[in-house]
């Protein structure tokens, strides 16, 4: 009958197999020879069967769905970020589910949804967590991931790069360089993120017997990271260098110096930023970047969130995946 979807049942019957069989051929990861696999595989197509995942989320109490929630998509990194986690997890059996936050507000707005969906797990991507979301989440069993962000609460696991010794390499490029008037764009105040990066690029400085020369907040905006860099060029000694927190913010800096005040990059003044997204790479920009491997960072938060759903007394982990410093013509002419 027309519309009527073919049941587990019937593509046992029509392969020879039981029932349990036709469940592990559909399972990732689950036990069934190649052969087996195969005669399933071929009966559900032929009877044109799908495994209904709402039904088997019944049945097992598992979703497996991961609530991913992010904000600014605008920044590049993270269009990437979510291209490898959802590779990694789908490849695990996984679906994401993705919702936006604001930054302001953090992922609380999004906690009724994440709940209502009974989502197996969340991974909070440049989002922060507060006790309240923690709490809910522990109430409900659901563990919880930070990813490019830590928190000093105990028992949050989190993936992140290497945003202090980042910043310290970027410090002592510019020092290299010979530059000694060096500023800091930061991201939002309270980012763990942000905040790292700064105190590496402040210990790189101090390391050569410099300070900061200067410091405005761009809000991980492009609008804010243009205004701040107005800002920095406007001081009677303006900077010979400046890093802000990630690429977004330092190409915004770049138009502004090259464009408002038709300045020279790098030979007036050097740039950096930090991710090492695609757009870094772009000849016209050429962004000196310090690169987070996003496909590297993925795989370890699916695997350790995927290892705390199969074991919830493990121990978690606070994991940061070495990256490098890409020098490139904003900073250093060919």
């Amino acid at each position: 009958m027309e519309g009527k979807h073919a049941t587990a049942e019937e593509v046992a019957r029509a392969a020879g197999v039981s029932q349990s069989a036709v469940s592990r051929a559909f399972t990732p990861g689950a036990s069934i020879s190649a052969p087996l696999r195969a005669r399933v595989n071929a009966a559900a197509d032929a009877l044109g069967y799908r495994p209904n995942a709402i039904a088997r989320s019944l049945i097992t109490s598992r979703s497996r769905i991961v609530g991913v929630v992010a904000a600014y998509l605008h920044n590049h990194f993270y269009p990437s970020v979510l291209e490898a986690l959802s590779r990694e997890l789908q490849a695990r059996g996984h679906q994401i589910l993705l919702l936006t936050a604001d930054m302001a507000q953090g992922a609380d707005a999004t906690l009724d949804t994440l709940l209502r969906y009974r989502v197996d797990a969340v991974i909070l991507a440049s989002v922060t967590l507060s006790s309240r979301l923690a709490q809910a989440c522990r109430a409900a069993g659901i563990p919880v991931l930070l990813f490019n962000r830590t928190t000093r609460a105990p028992g949050v696991a989190s993936v992140t790069g290497e945003n202090r010794i980042g910043g310290r390499a970027i410090a002592r490029h510019f020092v290299a360089l010979g530059r000694r008037r060096a500023a800091f764009i930061a991201g939002v105040e309270d980012s763990s993120t942000s905040r790292e990066r700064e105190r590496g690029f402040l210990e790189g400085l101090a390391e050569a017997g410099l300070a900061l020369h200067g410091r405005q907040v761009g809000g991980y905006r492009y609008d804010g990271a243009a205004e701040a860099t107005r800002q920095l060029l406007r001081q009677r000694h303006p900077p010979d260098a400046i890093f802000a927190a990630n690429d977004h913010m330092a190409i915004a800096a770049m138009g502004v110096v090259r464009h408002d005040c038709g300045l020279d990059v790098p030979g007036d003044l050097a740039l950096a930023g930090f991710d090492d997204t695609e757009p870094a790479a772009w000849p016209d920009i050429a962004l000196t970047s310090y690169a987070q491997p996003a496909g590297e960072m993925a795989r370890r938060a699916a695997e350790a969130l995927l290892s705390m759903l199969d074991r919830p007394a493990l121990t978690v982990r606070r994991q940061v995946v070495a990256g490098r410093l890409i020098i490139r013509g904003s900073s250093q002419a060919a």
